[in-house]
């Protein structure tokens, strides 16, 4: 099927939403039992962590590691926001350095000024939306305003209410640092991270049963094989372990000379869509198929290329003694279920 789907449905009573282009499944979201990233905390801290460069701190839903605690004293209140979803039996991962997202803007309270997306080139679309924003307010609290690509096209009383709201949240919120341990903003749902982050127009699905009739679940079934099809019959295998998540590729029945480059050259342009899809980060090693040393460079190109337009941070730490391509991945998203329930 042509186009662009966003079917917002349940697996079982998980909320979650799919994103289908071209009739291929390509983002996945599902909420899971911890802290969805964007939660904002009152955390209080606890002793640094000498030798973890850190500080472990008391949240209402559990401990939280921050980094970077210059100026943080053990006892003292702060405001942090959840960046990730939190390995098992590991502390959940916080920022202090909060930001507040919404469909058309990004509220930064910590770095001041006004910045407009970049993807937004005509001159005058640009000079009628920061004109509907009323930036005068933010630049009045001293803080920072991201202006989204999503602002093209939206009416202007539409950007102006989103970005009054994330203002009058973050004032809010910035203002709420006294106190005990707790919860100030939650974070977002699937449904809603889809509706801020989505913004490509799309047919919406939100009848019962989108997931089946749409295809996702069928999708979904194959992601969670570890086995990846590439082009020419290659394949790879994609595995999490505790420590890493270990990524093999192999050539298949191709037994020319340019049989590993085209093999790693396929899962590279796939990998940001496969680490989505089954919600891995962390750490990132590519067993790549053999191929001269003399390829490398045009192997990281095409890397760089595919995770140049992912929505999860990614890190290209280069290549190993041994051979291997490594990456640090943030964990933005919640890991796929096992099944279907």
């Amino acid at each position: 099927m042509k186009g662009t789907q966003i079917i917002l449905d349940h697996i079982g009573d998980r909320e979650a939403a799919a994103l289908m282009v071209d009739g291929r499944l390509d983002d996945f979201l599902i909420s899971s039992d911890g802290p969805a990233p964007g939660t904002i905390y009152r955390a209080i801290a606890q002793r640094p962590m000498k030798g973890q460069g850190g500080m472990f701190l008391d949240t209402p839903d559990g401990t939280a590691f921050l980094r970077h605690i210059k100026g943080v004293s053990a006892g003292q209140p702060l405001l942090v926001q959840v960046t990730g979803f939190a390995e098992p039996g590991k502390a959940i991962p916080v920022t202090g350095k909060l930001l507040f997202k919404s469909r058309y803007a990004i509220v930064t309270p910590e770095a001041p000024g006004i910045n407009l997306s970049r993807q937004i080139k005509d001159d005058e679309e640009r000079i009628r939306i920061l004109s509907a924003a009323e930036t005068e307010q933010a630049e009045a609290l001293g803080y920072g305003l991201i202006l989204r690509s999503a602002c093209a096209g939206a009416p202007d009383d539409e950007i102006a209410a989103d970005v009054d709201t994330m203002l009058d949240l973050a004032a809010n919120v910035m203002a709420d640092v006294e106190g005990p341990a707790e919860t100030l903003t939650e974070g977002d749902t699937p449904h809603l991270f889809a509706w801020r982050e989505w913004s490509d127009p799309a047919d919406v699905i939100t009848d019962p049963g989108g997931f089946d009739d749409c295809g996702v679940l069928d999708a979904l079934d194959e992601v969670r094989s570890p086995r990846v099809a590439l082009a020419g019959g290659a394949f790879a295998y994609i595995e999490p372990t505790r420590a890493l998540v270990a990524v093999d590729v192999n050539t298949g029945p191709d037994t020319s000379l340019a049989a590993g480059l085209k093999a790693n050259t396929a899962l590279a342009r796939d990998l940001p869509r496969q680490l989505r899809l089954r919600g891995l980060g962390g750490q990132i090693t590519l067993d790549l198929a053999p191929m001269p040393k003399k390829d490398r460079r045009g192997f990281e190109t095409v890397v760089k290329a595919a995770f140049r337009g992912d929505s999860e941070e990614t890190v290209l730490a280069g290549w190993t003694p041994l051979g291997h391509f490594e990456l640090q991945r943030k964990r933005g998203r919640a890991p796929l279920p096992d099944d279907r329930t």
